[in-house]
């Protein structure tokens, strides 16, 4: 089975309801009539009800950057995954580095959170990856199958036809540096071969893995050619339409 190619934006807290609603009329103008590509907007949750009425047909998925695993209750300034799912959305970013780093994230609350998406029919990406000091120290398997054992404990290989995984070192997420090619197919070959030996055999192969750090146009086609890394979750480069198009563009080519 040959995985289809995915650009996702990660807007991260920018672009205002206009600036949001702008963006999605611009770059549905733009993109490839022929492309192939899976391309996804996650936009904060201010801007997904206005971007869902905006963009017209199925071509582009609207996703979440975040939510909590409850169904509802007094958990002030959150957004459960049934308001995430009525305001449109399809996908869900959880676990991202940010999340885990500045606002106290675990491997366990992450996996509640998986879980819960996939109770809501949302199709959660999720962000794994080490520091640079991890990194240094040989630790980086030894991080990804902590964060993979606790975002997918419980989860059955029917169930991760809806999962993607989002390869992003933390070094490299927004400061203009990112793994060599090298690096991001070693890491994607450790994902593929986690998913084999921990869920099905041929899961590892079929799960959508992306790389996520600094991915941009300069970089993006001696990444997106490897096999192993199926797209990009894409942060800087997501918040400039013509940047963004011309990602879709190299994935389309290399599709």
């Amino acid at each position: 089975m040959q995985r289809q190619k995915v650009i996702a934006g990660n807007w991260k807290m920018h672009k205002t309801v206009e600036e949001s609603t702008a963006f999605g009329k611009n770059f549905q103008n733009k993109i490839l009539e022929n492309s192939t590509v899976g391309i996804i907007l996650c936009a904060p949750f201010t801007s997904l009800f206005q971007i869902r009425e905006t963009l017209t047909g199925n071509r582009i998925g609207l996703g979440a950057q975040n939510m909590h695993w409850e169904e509802e209750g007094a958990f002030t300034g959150e957004i459960a995954p049934a308001m995430v799912k009525s305001a449109g959305c399809s996908y869900v970013i959880l676990g991202h580095s940010e999340r885990r780093q500045l606002f106290g994230e675990t491997n366990e609350t992450v996996g509640k959170k998986v879980e819960a998406a996939l109770r809501h029919e949302l199709k959660p990406i999720v962000c794994i990856g080490e520091t640079l000091e991890e990194r240094k120290d040989g630790k980086v398997e030894t991080v990804l199958d902590e964060q993979m054992r606790g975002a997918l404990d419980g989860i059955d290989t029917a169930q991760m036809q809806n999962v993607t995984i989002a390869y992003e070192p933390v070094w490299a997420i927004g400061t203009g540096v990112n793994a060599t090619p090298e690096q991001a197919v070693e890491a994607h070959q450790f994902v593929r071969g986690w998913l084999k030996e921990n869920i099905q055999d041929g899961i590892g192969q079929e799960t959508t893995v992306l790389y996520g750090g600094s991915m941009k146009p300069a970089n993006a086609e001696s990444l997106l050619r490897n096999a192993d890394i199926d797209g990009g979750l894409i942060g800087g480069a997501s918040l400039d339409v013509d940047k963004f198009t011309e990602l879709v563009a190299i994935a389309t080519e290399l599709s």
